[in-house]
């Protein structure tokens, strides 16, 4: 709690922790950023790709889909071949259940009910314990059972959870516990009071996620809306946000939202103005062009970009590095809240991005030498279960 003020803690909702491959989900674990790849799971090549340009933008697991078996075929050089856990993604066809687990997917999604006879389910809950898979159960608005939109006439969050919990229940029966739980819908009120309830219903960890968002602009604002307000309720163990756009570009505002909120620190954050007529630089290239130069840093670090002396010392004052336009052409430094030294316009970026990597040089011979002496560092964190 170290650095927080009361205002800014989030209290988690208490959950059972899993285990999707090597990434914890639920319980004490970091919240996970997902993606799903938009290739031909049979073309493990194009696929590979995919997931390796996901893994540089941070992405803790990524979900494939497995309509046929040339896809479940490729899953194990696929997995084989990346860094992350994979998750494939299973409808209807149970056989590709299995063969999935056989590949070495670390879990399988699918809706338990829509598997087919008892003994299908059995066949693949047995084919997850047998390998090792995690399971999600996903449930969508758009793809609801027939008995519950006849109960309640349409999708709503009521038969959203309801059909959850039916499924929850199927893996329990079969002494099967290792799942997360999904409840999406596209309408953001919808979804977001459906994991409201599930969270209060139940205590698996659960992938919370804006369904069919959209483009990357306006679907980064609806899930924004609909994952930060779960978030910031405590509620999320796992997340993806689904857009029209490349992969990558979710788990970079999946960071973004995280970031946002305190729960996950990756990279150079920037706190940027908007920019007017008093700023003493070009703040929105400037912005744009660190962001590019500084994308390959994953150490934490904060970094303030003001074009004026209106409001530049204070956010300085609360971030690592910082830059404020001054006269002149000239523009002061900070360094930890306190002016440190002033740089001509004309070098301010090539400046800024050697004080980035020479703090996080600092930073990282400081945690190599700790770990060398066997002291663990206290991070502050602003999040914590129930």
């Amino acid at each position: 709690m170290s650095g927080y003020r009361p205002y800014q803690y989030i209290e988690r909702r208490k959950s059972r922790k899993i285990h999707v491959g090597k990434v914890a989900v639920g319980g004490d674990a970091p919240i996970s950023v997902q993606t799903m790849t938009n290739t031909l799971t049979s073309d493990a090549q194009a696929t590979i790709e995919q997931i390796r340009r996901a893994e540089l933008a941070g992405v803790d697991i990524v979900r494939v889909s497995c309509p046929d078996e040339e896809s479940t075929k490729a899953l194990e050089e696929i997995v084989r071949e990346v860094n992350v856990p994979i998750v494939a993604d299973i409808h209807f066809h149970y056989k590709r259940a299995i063969e999935a687990a056989k590949a070495g997917a670390a879990c399988l999604r699918i809706n338990p009910g829509n598997i087919g006879s008892p003994d299908r389910v059995r066949e693949v809950v047995q084919a997850a314990k047998d390998y090792g898979c995690a399971i999600r159960i996903g449930v969508n608005a758009g793809s609801l059972e027939k008995h519950l939109l006849e109960k309640y006439g349409e999708p709503n969050p009521e038969a959203l959870v309801e059909s959850a919990l039916e499924h929850a229940k199927i893996l329990e029966d079969h002494d099967f516990r290792e799942f997360k739980i999904s409840v999406k819908a596209s309408d953001v009120f919808m979804a977001v009071a459906a994991y409201q309830q599930l969270a209060d219903a139940c205590d698996y960890p659960l992938h919370i996620g804006i369904t069919e968002a959209g483009s990357k602009r306006a679907g980064t604002v609806k899930s924004s809306i609909g994952l930060g307000n779960l978030l910031w309720a405590g509620v999320g163990d796992t997340m993806r946000v689904s857009l029209s756009a490349a992969p990558e570009e979710e788990v970079l505002v999946g960071w973004d939202i995280l970031k946002s909120l305190g729960l996950r620190h990756r990279g150079v954050k920037i706190i940027s103005c908007p920019s007017c007529a008093r700023q003493g630089f070009n703040v929105v290239e400037t912005v744009q062009t660190l962001e590019d130069r500084l994308a390959h840093i994953k150490t934490p670090l904060t970094l303030s970009i003001i074009g004026c002396v209106v409001n530049g010392p204070g956010e300085a004052l609360m971030t690592d590095l910082g830059v404020t336009g001054g006269g002149s052409g000239r523009h002061m430094v900070y360094s930890a809240g306190k002016q440190d030294h002033t740089v001509p316009g004309a070098d301010m970026i090539e400046h800024v991005v050697e004080l980035v990597e020479a703090r996080v040089a600092a930073i990282q011979a400081e945690e190599a030498k700790e770990k060398a002496e066997g002291v663990v560092p206290e991070l502050p964190e602003m999040s914590s279960a129930k």
